[in-house]
C-alpha cells in the first residue's frame, strides 16, 4: 500500500508537470536582454540610494525602472506602437531578412491614426532634433535654444506606446515614459539619421499594421 501511494504522489507530480508546462513557457522573459539589463539596472540604482539617500534621481530612475519591469513580466513578447499624432511617425522594427544593414533594427513609416500589427515587435520611435516631444530636453547654447540631436526613443518588449499630438501646439507626447533615449553618437547599433531628410533616404516600407 505504501508503494502504491508513493506511486500515486509520483503520478500526480508528473501530471503536474504537463500541465505546468505552458506557464512554465511564458516565464522566457527572464530570459530576454531587455529584463536582465532592466533588473541589472534597478539593483544597481537601488544600491545607490542606499548609499546615496533618497533623491529626486534616484526615486524617479527606480520608479521608471520597477515599471519597465513589471512590463516585461506581465505583457507580450513583442511592443506595439500607435500615431495618434497629426503626421506620420517612423518606428523601429526588425531589419528585413535580406537586409546588408550594419544595424539591428530598420525603419518603417507609419501613418497617422495606425496602429502597428499585434505579434510585430515594435522597439521604440525615431525622433528628427527638430520635432519637439514633451519630457525631452533642449541644449542651451549662447545663441539661445536649439533644436536637440536626432534620437531613438525606446520603448521595452510589452509596452503599448501611443504618441499623440498636445492640443493646440505641434508637440509630441508619449503615453508612457522611454526606456531609453539616445543619439548615435552614443551606441552603434540602431539606426539613427541625423536628419529626417537623412531617415527618408534609407530603405523605408510601411509598418505592418493592426487590422
Amino acid at each position: 500500500m505504501k508503494l502504491f501511494k508513493i506511486a500515486f504522489v509520483v503520478l500526480l507530480f508528473l501530471v503536474n508537470l504537463v500541465v505546468a508546462q505552458p506557464s512554465w513557457a511564458d516565464r522566457k522573459f527572464t530570459e530576454n536582454p531587455d529584463y536582465i539589463e532592466v533588473t541589472q539596472s534597478l539593483d544597481s540604482v537601488l544600491k545607490q540610494k542606499e548609499t546615496e539617500g533618497v533623491t529626486v534621481e534616484n526615486v524617479k530612475k527606480i520608479a521608471d525602472l520597477q515599471f519597465q519591469k513589471y512590463i516585461l513580466e506581465t505583457g507580450e513578447n513583442w511592443g506595439q506602437c500607435r500615431n495618434e499624432t497629426r503626421t506620420a511617425v517612423l518606428v523601429y522594427g526588425k531589419k528585413r531578412k535580406k537586409s546588408l544593414s550594419i544595424y539591428d533594427n530598420a525603419l518603417y513609416l507609419l501613418a497617422s491614426g495606425q496602429e502597428t500589427d499585434d505579434e510585430w515587435d515594435c522597439d521604440g520611435v525615431y525622433l528628427p532634433g527638430d520635432v519637439k516631444v514633451a519630457g525631452l530636453d533642449t541644449l542651451d547654447t549662447v545663441e539661445g535654444q536649439q533644436p536637440r540631436n536626432a534620437v531613438a526613443y525606446k520603448i521595452v518588449d510589452g509596452t503599448r506606446l501611443i504618441a499623440k499630438t498636445i492640443p493646440g501646439t505641434s508637440e509630441i507626447k508619449f503615453n508612457v515614459p522611454p526606456a531609453k533615449v539616445f543619439t548615435a553618437d552614443e551606441q552603434t547599433s540602431w539606426l539613427i539619421p541625423d536628419t529626417l531628410q537623412a531617415a527618408l533616404a534609407t530603405e523605408i516600407t510601411n509598418a505592418p499594421i493592426d487590422d
